[in-house]
């Protein structure tokens, strides 16, 4: 047992114009915002934290700080970043507000200035960001480390704001995303190699070529820069890697042309379109890509991708309307319906590109509904075994547990959280003193909504059923989160 006294600098409160009497469901319970900037130092441990867990835990949070113009929709909220810093058995917490272009403004404003995800963008009173510009880059989707930086990114494509991932002191924009097409910013899914050092990315417009996808060294700088041509506008979300090749995806999940003309964003799944895949070498140009097509279908977020011979296979979670599990939903959930995975139907599953003949082979690697799958970053893009999936509570946006698959052999452990505490996304810390893949750990926050607080839990990486081998009290609840990011120091 660890003994330690709780040191808390309060950083900030920022004053936003939410209302305490707000009824939202994504903004109230689990997923009500914070406004305090919190620096807490050896933080108590219940258990005992295992001697070479040494780095820091980073998770980015939608956390809106102002009232929304019209609906509001999750993804609208500003960026949080929370890091939790592990040396020495010592452990610090701390979060930030990311501060975005937006974010500045309607502090400096005390109103909201943009419209959301799910309103007209002629009802913002500013011009935005990324995509579909009537939104404000909030910065609020992903995070990875790249050259020892933290960097925070916008599911609809945006700037790549920089931290210190331990400090997190604001450092800027990343300097290499001004040779970035102008207007047409990053998607949120970058990829770090831990490999190569390289961060692969793309974006995407809705001016042509409709896609690029890009590297840059581990100088810091946009190495490779090349267009992807698409038949129309597109919303990919996630890419994937191997050694020698990048993965992108042209998916029948995207906004209505017809409707697009007309100044309107309607999404929509067109189930007669075959789902399409593009591998290009890492530094490869147009000409080079190889496209294969499978069974109509969407997937949000790619697990791994390696070669084997003359194959390339990549594992994500197939979405599956069909395989849906029906869920009663409250009227107040009905529009949200989208962010539940049971009623999507996702699973894990796995497509296989065979680089010499042309041909596509694809079935499932599990019946579970399951995403946010996370592997130990010393076999990304490589041969794996497993992967740690979230599982979430029926009809919400709230994960309730964490399963470990094995994508060999099908065999899945899992450990379910007590009713009314949700998880985040939870990375993989690679064991320092043995060379097995599930030989280290397994890092997340959660929300306990029955205590009132948050804490940061880890788990043997070979034993999720044990439970937590350590708890760390953090300063007050914190709203739950989604994607989250381990980097040794």
């Amino acid at each position: 047992m660890y003994d330690r006294v709780m040191r808390i600098q309060l950083v900030d409160e920022i004053r936003g114009n939410l209302s305490v009497d707000d009824e939202h469901p994504y903004r109230t319970g689990p997923w009500q915002p914070n406004t305090r900037e919190f620096d807490a130092f050896d933080l108590d441990v219940v258990g005992e934290l295992p001697d070479d867990l040494t780095g820091v835990y980073l998770r980015n949070t939608e956390n809106p700080l102002h009232e929304a113009i019209g609906r509001y929709h999750p993804f609208d909220g500003d960026g949080m970043l929370h890091s939790i810093s592990f040396e020495s058995g010592k452990v610090d917490y701390r979060n930030r507000y990311i501060r975005t272009d937006g974010f500045n403004a309607e502090v400096e404003s005390g109103t909201p200035l943009w419209a959301g995800l799910m309103e007209n963008p002629q009802k913002s009173k500013r011009q935005g960001w990324g995509a579909r510009t009537g939104l404000k880059d909030s910065s609020s989707t992903d995070v990875v480390v790249h050259r020892g930086r933290a960097a925070t990114s916008f599911y609809q494509c945006g700037d790549i704001y920089e931290l210190d991932p331990k400090t997190l002191r604001t450092l800027g924009k990343a300097n290499w995303t001004k040779d970035v097409t102008p207007g047409w910013g990053v998607s949120a899914h970058t990829k770090v190699d831990p490999s190569s050092g390289e961060l692969l990315f793309f974006n995407y417009s809705k001016q042509p070529p409709y896609m690029h996808y890009g590297v840059v060294d581990t100088e810091g700088n946009l190495a490779h820069y090349v267009p992807v041509e698409l038949p129309g506008p597109r919303l990919p979300h996630d890419m994937a890697f191997t050694k020698n090749y990048a993965i992108l995806n042209d998916m029948p999940l995207f906004w209505d042309p017809d409707a697009l003309r007309q100044g309107a964003h309607a999404v929509r799944f067109f189930r007669n379109i075959p789902s399409r895949f593009a591998v290009i070498p890492r530094r490869g140009h147009a000409r080079d890509i190889r496209w294969f097509e499978a069974e109509p279908t969407y997937v949000l977020h790619w697990i791994n991708a390696y070669e084997e011979g003359d194959d390339v296979i990549l594992d994500g979670y197939r979405q599956d309307p069909s395989k849906a599990v029906n869920v009663d939903l409250p009227e107040n959930l009905i529009p949200y319906r989208m962010l539940d995975i049971h009623s999507v139907g996702a699973r894990a599953y796995r497509w296989r590109f065979n680089m010499q003949t042309g041909s596509v082979s694809e079935h499932p690697l599990d019946d579970l509904i399951s995403e946010f799958g996370m592997i130990n970053p010393d076999v990304a893009g490589k041969p794996y075994h497993y992967v740690w999936e979230m599982t979430t509570k029926p009809g919400w946006f709230l994960f309730n547990g964490v399963t470990r698959l094995n994508v060999k052999t099908g065999e899945r452990q899992a450990y379910e959280f007590p009713t009314g505490v949700y998880a985040s996304e939870s990375p993989v810390v690679p064991a320092r003193t043995n060379g097995r893949e599930d030989g280290g750990f397994v890092v997340t926050i959660v929300s306990d909504m029955n205590e009132d607080s948050s804490s940061c839990l880890v788990f043997n990486a070979n034993d999720l059923t044990y439970g937590p081998i350590a708890t760390i009290q953090l300063p007050e609840r914190v709203c739950v989160g989604t994607h989250s990011y381990w980097e040794n120091v």
